[in-house]
């Protein structure tokens, strides 16, 4: 059937809500979506089926007439899952690889709203703080997984409110961090396990205090909870370490059950950053003279000051600094030395590599199609995807092999 044009699909769906909801319906057929789907396909008045309609979303709001990543069909998976904070989608991808199918998805950023489409064929819903965006979330699915921001919440403000009877954490409405809605979601759809990451410094943020709540909420919800700081450099040739945290619903595997960290294997670490790096690759890339001088005489200064500041010049046969959000300023912590020219910025593919997205994999490649400065934000938030597929493993094993 003919798709029609962009003008009219764009007109179709003016909001993010929409393009969620209809995305969602036709990739996971879940009936969570389907009156929505209908509903928006009937204003449309120009296309019948959501399944027509997506093609026109596919094809001329989002030019990604491919989906290299679609996951499993409805019926072939071998558990469920939800990725929220889902960035451009690593914990999708490594968890689709095991044969997860992803049931909803909720991303706040817009670039990072695109990348996912071009990926999977899905707009992630946006802002999960909202009621709005949490009520399609399907009522059961087998692992909630995600990174959420990190932000602080005190103790002794929980420890008053207990002692005065009042409510607190993910019930005050005053008081509630982005994690909070995390356990709420946990609370009530009861999901089989979770899987979270965070940066590594989580366990000593705001003193501790950040992780202990975090930590007592979810063992009070009737979870266990298992934590371990992993190096994505078992698995790709950047020095990463980020704090891992899985657990399992007690009411389905009894009061026991542990997930142990010491299952997932880890590769030799042997990884060298020469392996992902093109050979030809765009002049823009190369540092400017004004940047480069810039960055070494801001080297100096700190060193003499004694401090830790400066650029991170890479030695090919090993492995690059951790790459961050900020990486599109000057790509100062990750340069790559070139003979007889100034030292040169990674390009966004050499990025997706580090972060171990499959990259010149003909239709399997990992499509950016976002700007260099926004790609560099995307990746340097990501999780390293082969990493969190470890751990996934070793948590799918818990699933499939335990008895209900």
């Amino acid at each position: 059937m003919a798709v029609k044009t962009s003008q009219a699909a764009s007109s179709i769906l003016p909001n993010e809500l929409d393009s969620a909801v209809l995305t969602h319906y036709v990739v996971t057929k879940n009936p969570v979506y389907k009156e929505k789907a209908y509903e928006i396909t009937e204003l449309s008045k120009d296309f019948t089926e959501p399944e027509v309609l997506y093609q026109a979303v596919q094809q001329n709001l989002f030019d990604a007439t491919d989906i290299p990543f679609p996951g499993p069909k409805k019926g072939k998976e071998k558990f469920t899952f939800i990725d929220l904070f889902a960035g451009i989608g690593g914990f999708r991808l490594a968890l689709q690889n095991l044969g997860g199918l992803c049931t909803y998805s909720s991303e706040y950023d817009k670039f990072a709203q695109k990348t996912y489409f071009a990926n999977f064929g899905e707009t992630p819903f946006g802002d999960i703080t909202k009621e709005e965006v949490k009520s399609f979330i399907p009522q059961k699915f087998d692992i909630l997984c995600g990174g959420f921001p990190c932000q602080p919440f005190s103790i002794a403000g929980v420890s008053k409110k207990n002692s005065l009877g009042r409510k607190h954490g993910f019930e005050d409405e005053k008081q509630g961090s982005l994690f909070f809605h995390v356990a709420e979601i946990i609370q009530k759809h009861r999901p089989k396990a979770f899987f979270l990451e965070n940066v590594k410094n989580l366990v000593s943020h705001d003193k501790g205090n950040t992780f202990k709540v975090i930590k007592e909420t979810l063992l009070e919800l009737g979870y266990s909870f298992d934590h371990r700081v992993l190096n994505g450099k078992h698995f790709v040739p950047q020095h990463r370490d980020r704090t891992i945290m899985v657990g399992f619903d007690k009411a389905v595997f009894g009061d026991d059950i542990r997930f142990d960290f010491d299952l997932v294997k880890l590769p030799e670490a042997d990884k060298q950053i020469k392996t992902i790096l093109h050979k030809e690759v765009d002049a823009k890339y190369t540092l400017s003279d004004k940047l480069w001088n810039f960055l070494q005489e801001y080297s100096k200064k700190h060193k003499l000051k004694g401090n830790g500041f400066g650029f991170g010049l890479v030695n090919m046969d090993g492995i690059s600094r951790t790459i961050s959000a900020r990486y599109y300023k000057d790509g100062s912590e990750i340069l790559i030395p070139q003979s007889n020219s100034n030292p040169r910025r990674l390009t966004p593919d050499e990025c997706a590599a580090l972060q171990g997205y499959p990259v010149n994999a003909g239709n399997k490649s990992f499509k950016i199609p976002v700007s260099d400065n926004q790609a560099y934000k995307q990746f340097g938030n990501s999780v390293v995807t082969p990493l969190i597929q470890a751990v996934g493993k070793e948590i799918t094993n818990i699933l499939t092999t335990f008895k209900y």
